[in-house]
């Protein structure tokens, strides 16, 4: 049994789209597990139905406005470099409503949506393969997968939505009496649980470089502190994801190919540039064509 694991990256994703399309159309790859946390959540239901241009389409079209309902950043342009600052307005306006977090993602829920049609959802029930999706269950302290097939379509688009909301900036969803978020807050990439389902061989796809290059500047503001946190918090989960992962593959006799982002792509994967992700899908693409070339 074949699995291919996407981790969470936000924009980030455009690169893992541009490798799975060189698995799926040059390498003739087929999977039956598909799982995704948080912007792998989005990738993997296309690819499970093997729609590749529509999901291309997708990434590459999407900008900030997309994803945010109420955009709690403000992105400047200096000397070429994108900077973040934040939306005093917006913030404080989302407070006024009584809302959870900095800004709201109601935009991606009906961006999913017409994505991910009910007749491509009955056709991944009808299917072999297993569709799932990871997310963090803040109430009871836990990280669920959830199966397509267990699902009904609304609440399946909903758990793809919630895998992808990167608290506080995104919106904190209250479904099952529980609050759920971003399903990288506890699992980056869930190799263990691709082997846990039968997996024999994973391709797993890390949106990080392999080897930790990231020096972050001193933070300019609460938003710079935060997203230095989250970002320490995440390396450290990833960190342990691929040890446990790796363990796990060693006793289950099972094979694992990983891929990684060969440079950093980004400082903040909340930024979403139509034209920057365009080049990292392209680069995705090359970099497994690279990557094949050199293992054969």
């Amino acid at each position: 049994m074949r699995a291919l694991v996407i981790s969470g990256g936000g924009s980030k994703g455009a690169f893992a789209g541009g490798i799975t399309q060189y698995l799926l159309e040059e390498e003739k790859q087929s999977y039956d597990l598909f799982l995704g946390t948080s912007t792998g959540s989005l990738l993997v239901s296309h690819l499970a139905l093997n729609k590749i241009e529509t999901l291309k389409e997708s990434y590459t079209q999407v900008n900030q406005s997309s994803i945010f309902s109420s955009n709690p950043f403000l992105v400047v342009n200096r000397k070429g470099e994108e900077r973040i600052k934040i939306n005093h307005m917006n913030v404080l306006m989302n407070f006024i409503r009584g809302s959870k977090t900095f800004g709201e993602s109601h935009n991606l829920r009906k961006l999913i949506e017409q994505q991910i049609s009910l007749k491509d959802f009955h056709a991944l029930q009808k299917s072999e393969k297993e569709v799932v999706v990871c997310v963090s269950n803040l109430t009871v302290n836990s990280v669920e997968f959830k199966k397509l097939k267990d699902c009904d379509y609304s609440d399946f688009l909903d758990w793809v939505w919630i895998s992808c909301n990167y608290v506080p900036f995104m919106s904190l969803v209250t479904k099952n009496n529980c609050e759920y978020a971003d399903g990288g807050l506890g699992c980056v990439i869930p190799i263990e649980k691709a082997i846990s389902m039968g997996a024999t061989h994973v391709d797993a796809i890390l949106l990080n470089t392999e080897f930790q290059q990231t020096n972050r500047v001193h933070s300019r503001n609460p938003f710079n502190t935060l997203g230095s946190i989250f970002g320490f918090i995440s390396d450290r989960i990833e960190s342990q994801n691929m040890h446990i992962g790796k363990l796990v593959a060693q006793d289950n006799n099972t094979s694992i190919r990983m891929f990684y982002t060969p440079k950093i792509l980004t400082t903040n994967s909340l930024i979403f540039n139509k034209e920057q992700m365009k080049e990292w899908w392209q680069q995705g693409w090359e970099y497994a064509r690279d990557k094949a070339l050199n293992s054969s």
